[in-house]
């Protein structure tokens, strides 16, 4: 039996994980042609079919499953390897294209950017803040920053700041004036200030408490789509806002809102860099990555940026 290439094993692991040949196309650099003749080539070397494959979904077989499980740790030191090689004779240079939503890209340009432009000259650093959440193969990008539950299975994941709690708030001159707030479906008979997303949908405000999960469809008249307008709105007393728990930082601690339903808004998993994890990382990004785990360690555990 001969031995199955490099190439063809690389085409395979990425098509069973992305359960799409285009994806896993775009992710590898080459075209579909080129992943369906590598993929036949080793299921022929095989003697074994390793992929359902239909018009509408690619999924493993029961040989697949079992060989993408043995692969990929494989292919993973493989790449590291590589990296090694790489880096220790090219210093970081050239484009680094990082997708961010606004919170994110604001918290790399203060606490990571600086440094990580004077040590690495070389480096041109395109940081695109954007509010829709875009994939990054797809739109050229080599990293993303968004929020950890957003982020893709297949990416890796580098923290940036720990947890984030979204927090409902209010002024207290609102509040004064209303019924009690007790539970999240009390929401219903107040002025909720409501988020419209980049997608265009309206954001349904997720509430958590001994294991029971609650998303309202909250009422109001108000729809703004920037946290930053909406804590100011909540201050001038037009309704309770839902915003990550930075964002009203200042406002809660001059008193000008308080927290409802604190005991409803427990904290998540804040926003990560992330970037595919079977292509070749770049010197720059993992340069970028360096610097942002060194900053990490500086600043120790505590939350982060929100949405």
């Amino acid at each position: 039996m001969p031995r199955p290439t490099l190439n063809e094993l690389a085409a395979f692991s990425a098509i069973a994980r992305q359960r799409s040949f285009r994806k896993a196309a775009d992710t590898l650099g080459v075209s579909r042609s080129a992943l369906s003749h590598a993929l036949g080539g080793l299921e022929q070397s095989l003697g074994l079919r390793l992929l359902h494959r239909t018009t509408r979904s690619v999924s493993p077989t029961e040989a697949g499953a079992r060989l993408l499980e043995r692969l990929e740790p494989v292919l993973r030191e493989l790449d590291a390897a590589l990296d090694g090689l790489a880096e220790a004779g090219a210093a970081p240079a050239g484009p680094l294209r990082i997708n961010a939503n606004r919170s994110g890209a604001a918290w790399l340009l203060r606490h990571v950017v600086p440094d990580f432009l004077a040590r690495h000259p070389a480096v041109e650093l395109d940081l695109v803040s954007e509010g829709r959440l875009v994939d990054i193969v797809e739109h050229g990008f080599d990293a993303g920053v968004r929020l950890a539950e957003s982020v893709p299975a297949d990416m890796i994941a580098v923290p940036l700041g720990g947890e984030v709690r979204f927090l409902a708030v209010a002024a207290p001159s609102y509040l004064a004036a209303q019924p009690p707030i007790a539970a999240p479906e009390d929401l219903r008979h107040h002025r909720c200030i409501r988020q419209r997303l980049p997608s265009g949908k309206r954001y349904r405000w997720e509430f958590s408490r001994h294991g029971q999960d609650i998303a309202l469809d909250v009422p109001g008249s108000l729809t703004l789509d920037d946290n930053d307008l909406m804590v100011r709105a909540a201050s001038d007393g037009l309704g309770i806002a839902y915003v990550p728990e930075p964002f009203a930082a200042d406002a809660l601690r001059e008193g000008r809102l308080v927290p409802v339903l604190e005991a409803w808004c427990p904290p998540i998993p804040g926003l990560v860099l992330y970037y595919p994890g079977r292509r070749h990382v770049p010197a720059a990004l993992r340069a970028f990555i360096d610097a942002l785990r060194a900053v990490q360690r500086a600043r120790g555990p505590g939350r982060g940026p929100g949405r």
